[in-house]
């Protein structure tokens, strides 16, 4: 097979996740693998494509390789994808597949991107290879990489691949602003952060009518705007000090900016199945504060432009960044059907939560990511010093292990319960023993 290697990752040469294709194609002479560097030479694809899209275009597959960057690839890969859109490069009935290493926090949604640009391009794709950062240092990550490249070979022999997904494109309705203006309070700070053009009508009007209805005062904040030198480069200059590497000053504007606000609004309209590149480099540069969920409690809502509802893995991103966050999720206004009342219910929401300082305990989506990144954090605390500052002091720490008094509680139960004369007697009482401790609590005065 002729492979183009679109490799994500901003560290070029150095990228640990380009090591996994390495080892491939070590072992797979008879395949003949280009690597192109689109994560580190972003800017000189955007000048210039015309070589790269000839080297796609004698491709027998694409093979996209990149570390997971806050919920789905890394900006530059993402610009890539926009990139290959806006040229309108025929890609239609080529095989693709990926590979990405990360600690395994939300790969699935990457992956499930870069299925779904897939998907927009006629592609043949082939299920990906989602693994550790460490997994080919061990013998069964190495044998995992080439039983997935085995299956390459497989699916493109047997011209085997998942079927698109594709959804018919809603009729697009311009949208009016129709609710009233409202008195505004300063009470408390609200910014929207958007990305949006100036051509984008919809999505003005709908930031518009928010502000007419909200019941505080708005600062609205054009990302697109904003002079950033680039996307991160996963240098982790910014672990020790929480400084970044940049000089654009852009952690200063998102600390001063934004984070300092009461309550942030999202708007966006949906590009390429996410909230679009430039929306993605401003997710990466926020790798400034590490893994620090430093906006805990405040209460977040989103404007959305586009068919939502079909969104199935942009809907994921959205819960999941809130959840783990611990941000409660005020709503999500869209375009598609009763938008007056979707805003209105978004401003109310947001309003309550502010006032009543909202937050509610974290789901799976939450809870699962968060004690990833406590892991990771424990383990590399020696270089992640300000995140794992942050973690100590906000009781982030809670391993299992340290909770001795349950662990020997259950030890002592078990080892009762295991006896059958104990268990015969109280086997009917069992339930109503687990219920007495919240009993308690629900008669506490």
């Amino acid at each position: 097979m002729n492979i183009v290697v679109l490799s994500g990752s901003p560290k070029g040469k150095y990228s640990i996740t380009l090591q996994t294709v390495l080892y491939i194609q070590k072992r797979f002479p008879e395949d003949c693998f280009e690597i192109i560097y689109v994560g580190q030479q972003i800017k000189q694809f955007e000048r210039d494509m015309k070589l790269t899209i000839e080297k796609m275009l004698a491709a027998d597959l694409i093979l996209f390789c990149y570390p997971v960057y806050t919920f789905i690839v890394p900006y530059q890969l993402h610009r890539f994808i926009e990139l290959i859109k806006e040229y309108q490069v025929d890609l239609s009935g080529k095989f693709a597949a990926q590979i990405s290493t990360s600690k395994h926090f939300y790969d699935m949604t990457a992956h499930k991107f870069i299925e779904q640009n897939c998907s927009d391009l006629n592609m043949k794709y082939i299920h990906g290879l989602s693994a550790e950062m460490d997994d080919l240092l061990s013998e069964q990550g190495q044998k995992d990489a080439l039983k997935f490249w085995d299956y390459v070979h497989f699916c493109f022999k047997s011209n085997l691949y998942e079927l698109p997904k594709k959804l018919p494109e809603p009729e697009k309705k311009l949208y009016q602003p129709v609710l009233p203006v409202v008195k505004k309070s300063d009470q408390y700070n609200t910014v929207i952060v958007t990305n949006c053009e100036d051509n984008d009508q919809n999505l003005l009007n709908m930031i518009s009518d928010f502000q007419n209805v909200y019941a505080y005062s708005t600062q609205v904040i054009n990302i697109s705007k904003f002079a950033f030198s680039g996307g991160c480069l996963g240098c982790f200059n910014c672990a020790a000090s929480g400084k970044c590497s940049y000089r654009d000053e852009f952690d200063v504007f998102l600390r001063e900016e934004i984070q300092k606000k009461n309550a942030i609004v999202y708007a966006f309209t949906i590009k390429d199945h996410s909230m679009g590149a430039s929306f993605k480099q401003y997710d990466d540069r926020q790798f400034c504060n590490g893994h620090r969920t430093v906006t805990m409690g405040m209460p977040m809502g989103y404007i959305v432009s586009g068919a939502y509802s079909s969104e199935h893995n942009l809907n994921v991103i959205i819960e999941g960044r809130c959840e783990v966050g611990h941000n409660f999720l005020c709503g999500v206004a869209t375009d598609e059907g009763d938008t007056p009342r979707a805003l209105v219910m978004l401003a109310d929401k947001l309003t309550y939560a502010l006032q009543n300082r909202l937050v509610l305990p974290r789901n799976f989506l939450g809870v699962g990511g968060m004690k990833i990144f406590r892991d990771i954090i424990y383990l590399m605390r020696g270089l992640m010093k300000e995140d794992h500052r942050f973690y100590k002091k906000h009781g982030i720490y809670d391993f299992v292990h340290k909770k001795i008094g349950t662990i020997l509680k259950m030890k002592i139960v078990g080892m009762l319960l295991s006896k059958q004369s104990i268990w015969n007697k109280l086997n009917f009482r069992l339930n109503e023993v687990m219920l007495q401790p919240y009993q308690k609590a629900i008669n506490k005065d």
